[in-house]
C-alpha cells in the first residue's frame, strides 16, 4: 500500500493553521503533501510550496486550476484528497470545486460562510458520494473519546447538566489593527461570516458538548456582544442550552478574556456521577462520585477503552497534546479513505472522524446563536435540518 495524497488550499507563509495541518497530517507517516494552491497571491503560493520542497508543477497559482491539473493526472499520481485550510469566506467554494472533481475534503471548520452553503455542501457530499470531513481537532483527544464512551456506558447515570466553556485572551485589545492577519480575518464579517467568538471557538464548545455528552442541542437562549468598541462581530458570549434528554447546560466562549490561553473545558453531571477534562490539561479526565473518592484517569493507561488507546501513541507519562489530537483526525480520515479503496469496512478511528453532518449542525449553532442573541424571545429551538 502507499501513503494517501493529500493536497492543501490555504495554509502559505504566515498562516499558523496550515502548518499545524501539515504536522498532524504527517505524524503517523500515512498521508503525504503532494500539491497545494497556499495563498490567493501567485507568487505567496509558489514561494510556501517551494519552501515545503514541492515541485513547482504541483504547486497551483490558484484552486481551481489545481482541481483541474491534479484531475488530469493518473490514478496512482493525483492528490486523493484535500485539505481546506483558508478563512471562512473560501470553505465552500474550494470543498465544492474539490467534490465536483472527484476529491475527497477535509476542511478547518466552521464549515462554510454561513448554513445556507453548509446544506448546499451537504446536497453535494451525497451526491458526488465522496467522504468530507472537519476538523473539530478537540475531539480527537483521548480522553475526551474516553469520557464519551463512559457517559454512552451509563457511568454517569442520567446526564442533568453539562458546562463547557472556551475562554481566550488574545482578541482583548485591537489586535486587527496590529498587522495581526488571524485577527484581521476573523474580525471581518466578509471573511468570518455573522460572528467571531461564536464561529471561531463557540462552535468548537457546542461540538464538545453534544460529542461527548451523546446528546443533542434542542434549545437555545444567548447573549453576545462585542466587549472591544469599534468591532461588528462578537467577541463574548454566553449561551444556555436545553438537551434532547431534558438537561440543562451553560456554554461560555470569550476571545477577551484576559490572561486566558486556550482554556477550553467541559463537565458533565448525571445523576450517579459526573466528569470534567481540560484541554490545557489534556492527559487527565476526572471521574466524581457522591460515595467513593474523585478518580484520576490518565491518557495511555491500561484501563482506558480501546479506542481512546487506539488514539494513543505513547506510553503513559509521556504528555501528549494538541497536534496529536488534530493527526488523530486526519489518521481516522485518511483510515475511511483507504477503507473504501480497498473495500474493507474502517476501523473504529475512522468511523469516529467528525462529518457533514457535524458541520450542519455546527452552522446551525453559530447562526442560531446570533439570532437569540438578537431577539427578545427568551428560547429558540435548535432545527434539525
Amino acid at each position: 500500500m502507499s501513503r494517501i495524497r493529500m493536497g492543501m488550499v490555504g495554509g502559505g507563509e504566515g498562516a499558523f493553521i496550515g502548518a499545524v495541518h501539515r504536522m498532524a497530517a504527517a505524524l503517523d507517516s500515512d498521508i503525504e503533501l503532494v500539491c497545494g494552491a497556499f495563498s490567493s497571491d501567485p507568487e505567496r503560493s509558489r514561494r510556501s510550496g517551494a519552501a515545503l520542497y514541492l515541485p513547482a508543477g504541483r504547486v497551483y497559482d490558484d484552486y481551481r486550476a489545481m482541481m483541474t491539473a491534479e484531475a488530469g493526472l493518473p490514478a496512482d499520481q493525483r492528490m486523493q484528497f484535500v485539505a481546506i485550510v483558508t478563512p471562512n469566506h473560501q470553505h465552500f467554494p474550494v470543498a465544492e470545486a474539490a467534490l465536483r472533481a472527484g476529491f475527497h475534503v477535509l476542511s478547518d471548520k466552521p464549515a462554510t460562510l454561513n448554513l445556507d452553503e453548509a446544506l448546499r455542501l451537504r446536497e453535494l457530499v451525497s451526491e458526488t458520494g465522496l467522504l468530507y470531513g472537519l476538523t473539530h481537532t478537540y475531539t480527537g483527544y483521548p480522553l475526551v473519546k474516553e469520557a464519551r464512551l463512559r457517559i454512552a456506558a451509563g457511568d454517569l447515570g442520567n446526564i442533568r447538566k453539562i458546562v463547557v466553556e472556551y475562554s481566550q485572551g488574545w482578541l482583548a485589545d485591537r489586535q486587527e489593527e496590529a498587522d495581526n492577519k488571524q485577527a484581521a480575518w476573523r474580525l471581518d464579517p466578509a471573511q468570518a461570516g455573522i460572528s467571531s467568538c461564536m464561529g471561531d471557538i463557540g462552535v468548537h464548545a457546542a461540538n464538545l458538548a453534544e460529542y461527548v455528552s451523546g446528546r443533542q442541542i434542542r434549545e437555545i437562549c444567548a447573549d453576545l456582544c462585542a466587549v472591544v468598541p469599534g468591532r461588528t462581530l462578537d467577541d463574548d458570549g454566553t449561551v444556555l442550552m436545553r438537551f434532547d434528554n431534558g438537561a440543562r447546560g451553560v456554554l461560555c466562549a470569550s476571545q477577551v478574556s484576559v490572561g486566558e490561553e486556550n482554556a477550553l473545558g467541559i463537565r458533565v453531571y448525571g445523576d450517579r456521577g459526573a466528569l470534567e477534562w481540560r484541554q490545557q490539561e489534556p492527559n487527565t479526565l476526572w471521574l466524581k462520585w457522591p460515595d467513593r473518592p474523585t478518580e484520576m484517569l490518565r491518557t495511555g493507561a491500561p484501563y482506558l477503552s480501546e479506542l481512546a488507546a487506539a488514539n494513543t501513541r505513547t506510553p503513559m507519562g509521556h504528555p501528549e497534546g494538541y497536534l496529536e489530537a488534530f493527526a488523530n483526525i486526519y489518521q481516522a480520515f485518511a483510515g475511511s479513505i483507504r477503507a473504501r479503496e480497498t473495500g474493507c469496512p474502517p476501523d473504529a478511528r475512522a468511523s469516529d472522524c467528525p462529518g457533514i453532518e457535524s458541520a450542519i449542525r455546527g452552522m446551525t449553532f453559530i447562526e442560531l446563536a446570533v439570532a437569540a442573541s438578537d431577539s427578545d424571545v427568551k428560547w429558540h429551538p435548535f432545527v434539525q435540518y
